[in-house]
C-alpha cells in the first residue's frame, strides 16, 4: 500500500470539499499559470471565480458573506495550491486582511468590506513593509497626519506588498503619533480605485513565485475620512497586528508542509519512470534512502502541523508555537525540495518541471511572515 499523509483533522465534509477544491484548481488555475508568471499577476478575474463557489474567505462568518467554516478549509485551499506550486493568486493574505476586519473592524468596516471580500470583488492586500524596515515595525515613517475635519492625510512609501497591484482595497500601517513608538502605529483602510494620490509603482522582479503581484506603492497626500481608521481607535495598529500573528504564521507552516508532499508525490512519481543504467532510478538504493530520509520528514512534520491547526481551531495556538511551525516548515521545505530536485538531476533545473518551480518559490518562505531568525528570537523568548 502506498505512503499516505494523512490529516487528524479532516473528515468527510472537508474532502469532499477538497473534492471541489481540487477541480477548481485543475480547471481554472493550472492551465493559465505559465502565462500568469510571464505577466506577473494572475488577473481579476480567477479571484470573482473563487468568490463564486465559495472558496474565499472560507472561516469567516455567513453574516459577513463568508463561508461559516473554521480555519481548516482554508487550510485545504492552500494546501492542494501550495501541493502544485501555484502561488500566484494570494487568498492567505487576503484572507488575513479579511481577519483584521473582522477581528479589529467596526460593524460598519465590516459590512462595507467582507461580502465584497468574499465574493473576490475585492482583493485585499496590507501595506506594511517599507524600504528598510523589514521586521521592525518601529522603523515604519508612512505618516497619516489628521486635519480639521478628523480626515486623514497619508503620505508615505511600501515595498514587497504581496496582491499589491490587483488589490482594491489595503490595510496602510501608518504612523498616527511619531512620538508614541509602537503605540503610535494606526492601520488605516483604503480603497485603491480611482484614488487621488495612490500610486502603484513597480511589480517587483522576483527570483521565484512569478505569478504573484508583488508591488511597490506610493501614497501622496492620500486622504481618507475617520471611518476608515481600522478599529476606530488611534494607536491599536501594532496590538492589532500581534494579536494576529499565530493564524499568519500557521499558514505559512501549512502551506510548506503541503509543498513538501507535493515534491516527494512529484519524485516518486519521476524516479519510477527514469531510467539510467537500464533500470529505474527509483531502484537505486540512494535514490530510495533519499526518499525514504524525506518520506519521514513529512510525516514527523504532519503530526506537528496538524496539532497546530487543531490548536488553533480551538482558539489555543500561542504565538511561539506558530513560531515554531512557521520556522521549521519553511526550513524543511527548502531542504526537502533541493532533496528531491537533485533527484530530477539536470531536468530538475529547468523550469517546465514543477520541481523547478517549487525549489525557487520555497527560498521566500524562510523570509516573509517574519524571517528565520525573528521566529528563533520570538521563541526564545517564550522560554
Amino acid at each position: 500500500m502506498p505512503l499516505q499523509f494523512s490529516r487528524s483533522w479532516s473528515d468527510s465534509d472537508l474532502e469532499q470539499y477538497r473534492d471541489t477544491v481540487v477541480r477548481f484548481i485543475e480547471q481554472e488555475m493550472i492551465l493559465g499559470d505559465q502565462a500568469a508568471r510571464e505577466r506577473g499577476d494572475v488577473g481579476h478575474a480567477i479571484w470573482r471565480k473563487a468568490g463564486e463557489i465559495g472558496l474565499l474567505c472560507s472561516d469567516i462568518p455567513d453574516e459577513w458573506g463568508g463561508g461559516g467554516g473554521d480555519f481548516r478549509y482554508e487550510a485545504v485551499f492552500y494546501e492542494e495550491m501550495a501541493r502544485r506550486s501555484l502561488s500566484g493568486m494570494n487568498a492567505s493574505v487576503h484572507s488575513i486582511v479579511a481577519h483584521y476586519l473582522l477581528n479589529h473592524g467596526t460593524p460598519e468596516q465590516k459590512q462595507r468590506y467582507l461580502p465584497r471580500m468574499c465574493t473576490g470583488e475585492l482583493v485585499g492586500a496590507i501595506a506594511m513593509t517599507e524600504p528598510g524596515t523589514g521586521s521592525d515595525l518601529q522603523g515604519i515613517r508612512t505618516r497619516a497626519d489628521k486635519v480639521a475635519d478628523g480626515s486623514y492625510i497619508i503620505n508615505g512609501s511600501k515595498t514587497f506588498i504581496t496582491n499589491g497591484f490587483l488589490a482594491g482595497m489595503m490595510l496602510v500601517v501608518v504612523k498616527t503619533d511619531p512620538t508614541q513608538g509602537a503605540k503610535g502605529l494606526s492601520i488605516l483602510i483604503v480603497e485603491t480605485e480611482n484614488c487621488a494620490g495612490y500610486r502603484v509603482g513597480r511589480v517587483l522582479d522576483k527570483i521565484g513565485m512569478k505569478a504573484q503581484d508583488t508591488s511597490e506603492l506610493f501614497f501622496d497626500d492620500v486622504q481618507v475620512g475617520p471611518e476608515q481608521l481600522l478599529g476606530g481607535r488611534e494607536g491599536q495598529g501594532f496590538y492589532q497586528l500581534m494579536a494576529d500573528l499565530p493564524y499568519e504564521r500557521l499558514i505559512i507552516g501549512v502551506t510548506a508542509l503541503a509543498a513538501m508532499e507535493g515534491a516527494y508525490e512529484a519524485t516518486l512519481d519521476y524516479v519510477r519512470d527514469r531510467k539510467v543504467f537500464g533500470q529505474p532510478v527509483f531502484q537505486l538504493q540512494n535514490t530510495r534512502f533519499k526518499l525514504a530520509e524525506v518520506a519521514t520528514e513529512i510525516q514527523v512534520g504532519r503530526a506537528f502541523i496538524d496539532r497546530c491547526v487543531e490548536d488553533l481551531v480551538a482558539e489555543k495556538l500561542d504565538t511561539a508555537t506558530a513560531s515554531m511551525a512557521k520556522l521549521w516548515g519553511s526550513e524543511a521545505q527548502g531542504r526537502v525540495i533541493d532533496t528531491c530536485l537533485q533527484l530530477f538531476g539536470g531536468y530538475g533545473y529547468m523550469n517546465e518541471y514543477v520541481i523547478g518551480r517549487m525549489y525557487i518559490d520555497a527560498r521566500v518562505q524562510r523570509i516573509y511572515g517574519g524571517t528565520s531568525e525573528i521566529m528563533k528570537e520570538v521563541i526564545a523568548r517564550a522560554m
